[in-house]
């Protein structure tokens, strides 16, 4: 059998990747800049079933855009979601990523209150005074305080970006945002993790 390889410019690979990812999804199409948004999930995973699993609510992109540009910090509950976001491209209008996994007083609030220290990050962020988007592609119970703390009246993101992956309470922490006020982009099941919050981070930040 003869292995045949494409002869493309580094430059050109990742062009040549979405080329092929629309060839793919054939007919399914997208609403304008959603579509960005899908495909760099699957060019990130290489796996065609975020064209069903990712769930927007009504004009999230534009809702997101618009906190970017009024200088929106963007939290995430991994550092390795932290460093695949474009940082110079979120800069640009005012904005940080802020990951608080590492700090010693999370880790000391989560060991008081017997919580993970995703629990406690997002107990940390209410005290940015910017507004926030939460990216969350790791903790489930990231997801589970946000949504108590949105009920309660303490907190009101712009956005949060709910795509863990895993098992223990991933499905239903990513139902129970979406069942809030507040602008969501979910991946809805068990699949999801910190590349694709990032990557949905990126296909926002790269249209604005």
């Amino acid at each position: 059998m003869k292995i045949e390889l494409e002869n493309v410019l580094p430059t050109e690979i990742e062009k040549r990747s979405m080329e092929i990812i629309t060839e793919e999804l054939g007919e399914r199409t997208f609403p304008e800049g959603y579509d960005k948004i899908v495909k760099r999930v699957i060019h990130t995973t290489a796996d065609f079933d975020y064209a069903d699993n990712l769930c927007f609510s009504e004009n999230v992109l534009e809702k997101a855009m618009d906190a970017i540009r009024r200088g929106a910090c963007i939290v995430t509950d991994t550092q390795m979601a932290k460093s695949g976001i474009n940082k110079k491209a979120l800069a640009k209008f005012g904005g940080e990523v802020l990951n608080f996994m590492s700090d010693e007083d999370v880790a000391e609030a989560a060991k008081k209150n017997g919580t993970t220290r995703a629990t406690a990050c997002i107990d940390k962020a209410m005290t940015v005074e910017k507004p926030l988007i939460f990216a969350i592609g790791n903790a489930p119970t990231a997801l589970v305080r946000l949504y108590e703390l949105i009920e309660d009246g303490k907190i009101k993101p712009e956005l949060i970006i709910g795509v863990p992956v895993g098992f223990v309470n991933v499905v239903p922490s990513k139902e129970l945002i979406m069942k809030t006020k507040v602008p969501y982009i979910i991946a809805r099941g068990r699949k999801g993790g910190s590349n694709v919050a990032a990557a949905i981070c990126n296909a926002i930040l790269y249209q604005m």
